[in-house]
């Protein structure tokens, strides 16, 4: 009798863990045609004209007007020197959001840049326990995102933490040697985006690495991931094809990814350069050209779309419109666009 006493309360408490909460991704996610902009409204604000053949116009109109539907945007903790503090980023978000963007906040969870060769702690949070780091990103998460709820931009998506193949907040949760505190961290932003939601609708969860063509990175980390159950929704991946593998990598990592693991997938930071910079000594797989940028986004943008099961859900580049030029930028020097925007018009026009 205690036997089944203890099943029938074993099932009880997953039935009700399942009508909690539920993974997102059992709606259905339209394709994503994104843009990391988090540059966009400085750019702007100094001054800088960006231009669709010859006509200025808002950043964020040339994009609308070339069927981008997502934009992505950073957020630093107390960032010094760059821009994308609370404020910075709601009012950017208002704007795209008048557009009819979709949202994708993405938490760095420092005051500068986080990637895999660095994952700096907000200075505020330096001296912390584990325990205390814990208790601060989920406190930040849930404030923020509060905040971003109370000014009518509720993220329809959100990243904790950025390519965090290596872990995050070094060195508490810094991989591999920190796998159950990263895990705890993670999990900790996660639950502050529920307390801060209310009511709202829940924003997709994306976990987020930077391994686009390398198959055995991403599954010694996805495998390791999942063993500790913490429901996500979407799998974010980096690929720049100096640093991530040949576009034959990419597609069996999509393949791979898209059979092991049956989460959509996002290609959340892509790039290419307009200008020779990566390949200048070896062979590259598309001309460093205007030209060449446009042909590597539409194959990108082709693998994407047929991996298998359609779990291929969106490409996003990253950093388009910084307005200070730059080799992976999709304006001339001029601030006029370049081809690469106009790879996904023969998609959205009618």
């Amino acid at each position: 009798m205690k036997t089944k006493n203890k099943s029938n309360n074993t099932l009880l408490f997953l039935f009700l863990v399942t009508i909690v909460w539920k993974p997102c991704s059992v709606r259905a996610l339209d394709y994503a045609i994104g843009a990391d902009l988090s540059f966009l409204k400085q750019a702007e604000d100094r001054g800088v004209q960006f231009k669709d053949s010859n006509e200025v116009k808002p950043g964020l109109q040339i994009f609308k007007d070339h069927g981008y539907n997502w934009i992505r945007l950073r957020l630093f903790h107390t960032p010094t020197r760059l821009p994308n503090n609370l404020e910075y980023t709601i009012a950017l978000a208002q704007e795209a959001k008048k557009l009819g963007f979709k949202f994708l906040l993405n938490y760095h969870y420092s005051d500068t840049w986080a990637d895999p060769g660095k994952q700096y702690i907000p200075k505020a949070w330096e001296g912390k326990s584990h325990e205390e780091l814990v208790k601060a990103v989920f406190e930040y998460t849930r404030d923020t995102i509060v905040a971003f709820k109370e000014a009518s931009v509720m993220p329809n998506m959100v990243q904790p933490g950025n390519e965090i193949i290596n872990g995050m907040l070094w060195p508490d949760g810094k991989l591999p040697d920190h796998w159950d505190h990263f895990a705890e961290l993670m999990k900790a932003g996660i639950d502050g985006v529920d307390a801060g939601r209310g009511n709202a609708d829940r924003p997709l969860i994306m976990v987020h690495i930077d391994q686009g063509g390398n198959q055995k990175r991403t599954k010694s980390f996805f495998d390791q991931w999942n063993s500790y159950g913490i429901a996500y929704d979407i799998i974010g991946q980096s690929y720049y094809p100096w640093w991530h593998g040949s576009l034959l990598d990419l597609r069996e990592n999509l393949i791979f990814m898209a059979n092991e693991y049956q989460k959509d997938i996002i290609m959340v930071e892509v790039a290419y350069n307009c200008e020779p910079a990566e390949y200048r000594n070896k062979p590259a797989p598309f001309p460093e050209t205007p030209e060449g940028q446009r042909q590597f986004l539409d194959e990108v943008h082709r693998l994407v779309l047929n991996t298998p099961h359609n779990r291929g859900k969106g490409v996003f580049w990253w950093e388009p419109a910084t307005g200070r030029g730059g080799r992976r930028t999709m304006f001339d020097r001029n601030g006029n666009a370049m081809p690469v925007i106009t790879v996904f018009d023969k998609f959205v026009r009618k």
